[in-house]
């Protein structure tokens, strides 16, 4: 089984919009599954920041950050690839009721904190971390 997903990567001051959500314990981007109503990949960010956050948003680049992982389950393995476009957050954030806590976490300050492995490398790929 494949899963896309899409979310963006929010930086703003030096500090990027992560949040903890669902039965996660890592600090993550808002984003989600790729569905069939969504026109393209960045339609899924919209949707899942505005459904997450509360936020709409304005895309900053063109090219994607791709990043792969698995998920091992009892019976199989779950090949994923998250797909993130760096944005600008436009409105007010208002967390949904999946998101349990949510900040802007300094950049240089990430080493203290639970994320998800796709955290750094993207913030890499799109220049706010050294590579």
């Amino acid at each position: 089984m494949i899963i896309l997903v899409s979310g963006p990567i929010i930086v703003e001051d030096k500090k990027v919009l992560l949040n903890i959500s669902g039965n996660s314990s890592e600090w993550k981007t808002c984003g989600g599954k790729v569905e069939p109503e969504d026109v393209d990949l960045f339609a899924t960010c919209r949707r899942e920041a505005k459904e997450e956050m509360n936020i709409e948003l304005e895309r900053l680049s063109v090219d994607p950050f791709l990043f792969y992982t698995t998920k091992q389950n009892a019976d199989r393995v779950t090949d994923i690839v998250l797909i993130h476009f760096l944005a600008k957050a436009i409105g007010e954030i208002t967390p949904g009721s999946d998101v349990r806590e949510w900040k802007w976490i300094p950049i240089d300050e990430l080493d203290h904190y639970d994320l998800a492995p796709n955290i750094k490398p993207a913030l890499k790929y799109f220049g706010y971390l050294e590579k």
